[in-house]
């Protein structure tokens, strides 16, 4: 398992730095320098950091099931089926590729990419949700199993989605991806499913070889690519986590991704609420207020410098919440109601937080 994260890092850090030197050009001619309401930087940054993520998995659970012919030196359990998963994730992470690359895929298109993706899950990895920790809600699933395979659809048709939304500023998608990517591979190793924690190791190895150049200088961004690739993945090792181990709560990746769930609901809300498109872009997310209203210490003659000193402090506060959602839902992987608490108590104090940040009532120890 070691040998193909290291394999991983490897090449999405190559990659990488190959996109860096090369795509400066194409982020030039397709607009990336143009002013956009969620944009927050300065000068044409290459948007294909999704090709790297997908560079450095594919080449190690390409190595993964090489290794199996040989008798699987290294244990770790991979065979066949990976390849269900890369065709799989195929659609949603080619399709954000191709939006990086053109900037002309509508945004109902994508989310028919993502759906599809879902689909393709649910019929080639029989992927469901078995169950959901409450009784009467699991006997309607027993009735209807229709419904699991739908909710599962919804999950790995939704995520990419929420991620592409917390995507805004260096290192913050990036991280919570790979904080999420580690906590699912230690639950997996907790109940020996050692293939899906090959899979989730291999993944965090990518994107932490990508933060390298995202974070703090933002000399590339995941774009749609990598975006829609971290919340495919994660979503179908979720649901698979739940539907191989019965041990395992359905509600504890539900805590784990609770901020980028709630992100995406609550912001369908307050756009709905104002008559707005949820598909509408714009600077009202909760990374964005902390940017405009928290972190705003950081002043330097030179304007660019300014705004990504800026950038690079907003992205630790966001840390700072996907841990204090990660740690109990770990400690608690098997207990559903007290997950259930602690998904509502992250609601609680997202709206708190929010609604402080807009009626400017933000203690001072918060602000740098």
């Amino acid at each position: 398992m070691i040998w193909l994260a290291v394999v991983a890092f490897l090449v999405s850090v190559l990659t990488a730095g190959v996109l860096v030197r090369v795509a400066r050009r194409h982020a030039a001619n397709y607009g990336d320098g143009e002013a956009k309401p969620q944009r927050f930087h300065f000068g044409d940054v290459p948007r294909l950091g999704g090709v790297a993520l997908l560079a450095g998995m594919g080449a190690s659970w390409s190595l993964g099931l090489a290794l199996m012919q040989a008798g699987d030196p290294g244990s770790v359990r991979l065979g066949p089926w990976v390849l269900l998963w890369m065709l799989a994730l195929a659609p949603a992470a080619l399709g954000g590729i191709a939006e990086d690359l053109t900037q002309r895929l509508a945004a109902r298109h994508r989310l028919a990419l993502t759906a599809l993706t879902g689909v393709l899950a649910a019929w080639l990895l029989d992927l469901s949700v078995p169950r959901l920790g409450l009784p009467w809600l699991d006997a309607v699933l027993a009735h209807a199993p229709w419904l699991g395979v739908a909710l599962a659809v919804l999950a790995v048709a939704g995520l990419p989605h929420a991620f592409n939304i917390i995507d805004g500023y260096n290192g913050l998608a990036g991280m919570v991806a790979l904080i999420v990517c580690l906590a699912l591979a230690h639950v997996a190793l907790q109940v020996s499913d050692r293939a899906l924690a090959t899979l989730l190791v291999t993944a965090a190895a990518a994107t932490g070889a990508f933060l390298l150049w995202n974070y703090p200088r933002g000399l590339i961004f995941a774009g749609d690519g990598g975006a829609y690739l971290w919340g495919g993945l994660i979503a179908l090792a979720s649901v698979s986590l739940v539907q191989r181990n019965p041990s395992v709560s359905p509600w504890f990746p539900m805590l784990l991704l609770i901020y980028p769930v709630w992100e995406t609901v609550f912001s369908i809300y307050r756009k709905l609420a104002r008559g707005v498109s949820p598909g509408v872009a714009d600077a009202l997310h909760f990374h964005q207020l902390i940017y405009r209203r928290i972190v705003r210490g950081v002043f330097d003659d030179d304007e660019a410098r300014d705004m990504l000193m800026r950038n690079n402090r907003t992205s630790p506060y966001l840390w700072a919440f996907t841990l204090l959602t990660v740690v109990p839902a770990v400690l608690f992987r098997h207990n559903t109601p007290v997950l259930i608490g602690f998904c509502l108590l992250s609601i609680v104090f997202y709206v708190a937080a929010y609604l402080a940040i807009v009626r400017f009532k933000v203690p001072g120890w918060l602000q740098p």
